[in-house]
This record gives C-alpha cells, sequence and structure tokens, in this order.
C-alpha cells in the first residue's frame, strides 16, 4: 500500500531519547520517505536521533526548545521552515508525569507541571503548526495521550487530567481542521519499557505483561506503526479519534 508520506517533512517533539517513542517514531517515518525535523530538551539526544535519520537517507535537523513556552515554538518553526520550506506533520510526543503520590499530597508545582508538559505543549504546537497546515491547505497531527487519560490514573491524577485534555482538545479541534484538509488524532499507548515506564514502582515492567492479553509490554515500534498509519493517505477518513495501543489492557 501506497502510504503517500515520500519528501513530507514531519516535527517530532521529544525524540530525544534513545528509548522513548519519538525516536521510534522519527526513524520509522524516515523510512516511509519523510525528512525529520527532531525536537527536544536533550539536544544531545535529539541530534542522536537525527543523525540516525540521516542514515536512512533522509534529510533532518535537530533543535533545542522548550514545548511548554510559545516563544520557543515559534523560533523552532521558524528555523525549520528556513531548511525545508513546509511542515506536513506534527507528532506531539512530548510528556512526562510527577512522581506518583495521592492527590491530596499534590503541590500546585505537581499540578502546573503535568498540565505544562502535556497539554500546553500539545495545544502550544498545534496553535503554532495549525496555520502553516491551513496555509498548505493539508496536513497531519497527532497528539500521544495516555490509558490514564481514558481510564484514570491513581496517584497519577494531574498526569490524567492533562491526558484526558489531550483527547478532548484533539476531538475539538479536528473537527475545526477537517475542512482544510487537516486530520487530527491521538495515540494512546499501554505500558512500554521507556525512560517513563522505567520510574515507575518496582516490580511493574516485569509483572505487568503477564495480566495483559497479548503477554508483553507495548514497543516502541508498535507506536511508530500506528502515527505512521495516522499520518498516511490510508487515514484520510480518520478524525478526532483516539487509537488505543496496548496488547488489550481493559479499565
Amino acid at each position: 500500500m501506497e502510504l503517500g508520506l515520500k519528501d513530507k517533512v514531519a516535527l517530532v517533539t521529544g525524540a530525544g531519547s534513545q528509548i522513548g517513542f519519538g525516536k521510534a517514531v522519527a526513524l520509522a517515518l524516515a523510512q516511509e520517505g519523510c525528512d525529520i525535523i527532531v525536537n527536544d530538551l536533550d539536544l544531545d539526544g535529539a541530534k542522536k536521533t537525527a543523525a540516525e535519520v540521516e542514515k536512512l537517507g533522509r534529510k533532518s535537523m535537530a533543535i533545542k526548545a522548550d514545548v511548554t513556552k510559545g516563544a520557543d515554538w515559534d523560533s523552532m518553526v521558524k528555523e525549520a521552515l528556513a531548511k525545508f520550506g513546509r511542515i506536513d506533520i506534527l507528532v506531539n510526543n512530548a510528556g512526562g508525569c510527577t512522581p506518583p503520590k495521592p492527590f491530596l499530597e499534590m503541590a500546585d508545582k505537581d499540578w502546573d507541571f503535568d498540565i505544562d508538559v502535556n497539554l500546553r505543549s500539545t495545544r502550544n504546537g498545534t496553535k503554532t503548526i495549525l496555520p502553516i497546515m491551513i496555509k498548505q491547505k493539508g496536513g497531519k497531527i497527532v497528539n500521544v495521550t495516555s490509558g490514564a487519560g481514558i481510564h484514570g490514573g491513581m496517584f497519577t491524577s494531574g498526569y490524567a487530567a492533562a491526558k484526558a485534555g489531550i483527547i478532548g482538545f484533539s476531538m475539538g479541534v479536528a473537527k475545526e481542521a477537517a475542512p482544510h484538509g487537516i486530520n487530527i488524532n491521538c495515540v494512546s499507548p499501554g505500558v512500554a519499557d521507556t525512560g517513563f515506564a522505567r520510574n515507575a514502582p518496582p516490580g511493574m515492567i516485569e509483572n505487568f505483561p503477564k495480566t495483559l492479553p497479548i503477554g508483553r509490554l507495548t514497543t516502541t515500534q508498535d507506536i511508530a506503526n500506528a502515527v505512521v498509519f495516522l499520518v498516511s493517505d490510508a487515514s484520510s477518513d480518520i478524525v478526532g479519534q483516539v487509537l488505543v495501543v496496548s496488547g488489550g489492557v481493559s479499565p
């Protein structure tokens, strides 16, 4: 099947971690013919990912930017457009979570962190890139949410609220963007052996697969495959949806 991704330009946030979803997404898109803008606060990590993209024969650039800040988005996009001239795909992957704790023990700074790094960053990216896509008369945006945003997260209420907000935000803006030929959707990953999961309570990563119908953790490649589908021509009729890729996790 022709996915229609050759020579498209994709911006992937939070793609500096060498074991995270963002890097896997960047490389999968590159394998399908995309040039990649790699964003992360960890510039060295972003450069490593960009170098792997270039080994696949595609153009790439690494940009350090704080996605919680609109001004950083403005400067990042200006730099990206100067090199590539367009942005066809945006993957709002950057995120994070404060250490798990009961809601009543969460300080305002914990709440602010969860909202800013997840929901506000997604809003900032969409607000910055959407006008470009409207001018180009087309584009694809994928926002990474979480099962916590669907089912709730015990001891991670701020994170769950932010991820739920991403879903509501995406569904709403997707309806506004669709008439312009722009598809906005979400991917909800299952538990994977990423840097995020490695901060989970001891034993979780080792024992969690036993509870899953599929019998294994979600891989970064599983998520990359889902993103590739959602940004491809094969998903042109999918608008404002959440694709859960979790090995059969139930509420």
